[in-house]
């Protein structure tokens, strides 16, 4: 197939890149607009293979996506740009509903016109892959799991924007007939994830010395899945998903954020242990909780590996070990992102409006 791959650059969608190129035979175009959390360093493994292409386009550019679908001719699109860290969604919304809602809009319109030209067979193998969060579902007291039927409820600027998309791409489905497939994942974690996030912003700090931040009381729960498993996921969702499904991805890896932030001070304990008998874990502080902090995600995706046979292949102690050793390794990944972006700087603490 040729496959439009939209947020190519990010954290999820140059792993799904990586894979597409090393584990099958697809063509790729990334379309990204290459924005704070979009990388071309992620992506330097793939650049200059035969199958790899780039465009540096904003998904809301309605001429330049339709263009884009005249020139390259896909067989399928995989929509993982978006806006996608919740505090940053508190601060500043506008953007949030631009890229996620808007930019789905655009994507969908030329899609179905795309879909509508392709007839017989072409038509009907092509597919609009929707990579989505299990946050539009809201959140979980102790018990239970976000089921595919499970009633969306979301709870910040960010799902929120996430949950509209996903119901435009259900819409452009039942009204239109565009052939799509749907997934919502849980918390990703990995090599090259940005260091806004929980995993790598805690190794940097715990590396630097610094006060390691954690929300509240770290109580708040989530599940984990290891980046290039969701890759595979994905990959596998597109070509044997049944079409107009929902398919949740998860790793069967719930942690309580402290137990993370634990786990963090443990590997760098042993990986890059502090002078004298200090340890890491004492530079754990807790700051001012999120606002309206949703307290526990949880994915049954039992759905996903009844039909089509797949399971994570990494718990979460090895994709830990191996996040934490890739970020001690690659500094120079990491270290221009904040200094350009101050990545560390603590965002979403926003007041509600009286």
């Amino acid at each position: 197939m040729k496959i439009v791959v939209t947020g190519g650059a990010g954290f999820i969608g140059s792993a799904l890149v990586r894979y597409l190129i090393g584990a099958t035979d697809h063509d790729v175009l990334v379309v990204d607009k290459l924005t704070y959390a979009g990388n071309l360093a992620s992506l330097a493994s793939v650049q200059g293979h035969p199958r790899y292409r780039f465009s540096q386009t904003d998904i809301c550019d309605g001429v330049a996506i339709a263009r884009i679908f005249a020139d390259f001719d896909p067989d399928a699109v995989m929509h993982l740009a978006a806006e996608s860290h919740v505090d940053r969604s508190i601060d500043g919304p506008a953007e949030f509903i631009n890229t996620n809602v808007v930019g789905t809009y655009v994507l969908l319109d030329a899609a179905v016109t795309h879909w509508r030209k392709l007839g017989g067979e072409r038509a009907r193998r092509f597919r609009f892959h929707h990579v989505s969060t299990d946050e539009v579902y809201g959140a979980l007291t102790d018990t239970g799991y976000f089921t595919e039927a499970t009633r969306y409820d979301p709870r910040s600027p960010y799902s929120a924007s996430k949950a509209a998309s996903d119901h435009l791409v259900k819409a452009w489905h039942h009204t239109f007939g565009l052939p799509i497939v749907l997934t919502n994942c849980s918390n990703n974690y990995g090599p090259r994830q940005f260091p806004e996030k929980l995993i790598p912003l805690s190794i940097i700090k715990a590396l630097a010395g610094e006060p390691m931040p954690v929300y509240g009381k770290g109580l708040n729960v989530r599940d984990w899945l290891f980046v290039d498993d969701h890759a595979e996921a994905l990959t596998l969702v597109l070509q044997r998903g049944r079409v107009g499904e929902t398919y949740n991805i998860g790793g069967n890896a719930e942690r309580k954020n402290i137990d993370v932030v634990h786990a963090i001070c443990d590997a760098m304990d042993r990986l890059s242990p502090r002078s004298g008998a200090a340890k890491h874990r004492d530079l754990i502080t807790f700051v001012t909780d999120r606002p309206g902090h949703d307290f526990r995600y949880a994915i049954d995706f039992s759905k996903l590996s009844a039909e089509l046979g797949w399971q994570p292949k990494h718990s979460f102690e090895s994709g830990l070990e191996t996040t934490v050793k890739w970020y001690l390794d690659n500094r120079a990944w990491w270290e221009p992102l904040l200094a350009a972006h101050n990545a560390s700087v603590r965002r979403g603490l926003s007041k509600k409006s009286a």
